[in-house]
């Protein structure tokens, strides 16, 4: 399963923190993130991610393009709802490309982590037969 990550600034260590918590079933999946947030997370786990741009500077929109040509499976994008800077990337995009594409969204640590475990558990399967 392809796998997208992304995480407003505010959320970064939740996100590193999740990587690790995750890494052996994240580990048999290919992952995909904005710059920063992809190497952050490749500094803490050394799980091998395909790094896009920052989000602010583009990833965002290359992460969109891989859910446009239904090459996401599962997006986690961890927001800050709260303080989002207008630098960050706009999870208003992301959640319509989702919603628009059918992809399995978590924008919070709850939702994240029942994602991972159905995802663990086989649960999501469906989506090889949706491509």
């Amino acid at each position: 399963m392809n796998i997208g990550l992304i995480a407003h600034d505010s959320k970064k260590k939740l996100m590193q923190n999740f990587c690790i918590a995750y890494r052996g079933i994240l580990s048999k999946n290919v992952l995909y993130a904005t710059g920063t947030t992809g190497r952050l997370i490749e500094e803490v786990t050394n799980l091998s991610i395909h790094k896009y741009l920052a989000g602010h500077l583009g990833g965002e929109q290359q992460i969109g393009a891989q859910i446009e040509h239904n090459e996401i499976d599962l997006m986690i994008f961890l927001r800050d709802p709260l303080s989002p800077k207008s630098h960050e990337p706009d999870v208003g995009y992301i959640i319509r490309l989702c919603d628009i594409h059918n992809i399995p969204l978590a924008t919070n640590l709850a939702t994240a982590e029942l994602l991972i475990k159905s995802l663990d558990r086989g649960d999501m399967e469906w989506r090889e037969m949706y491509k």
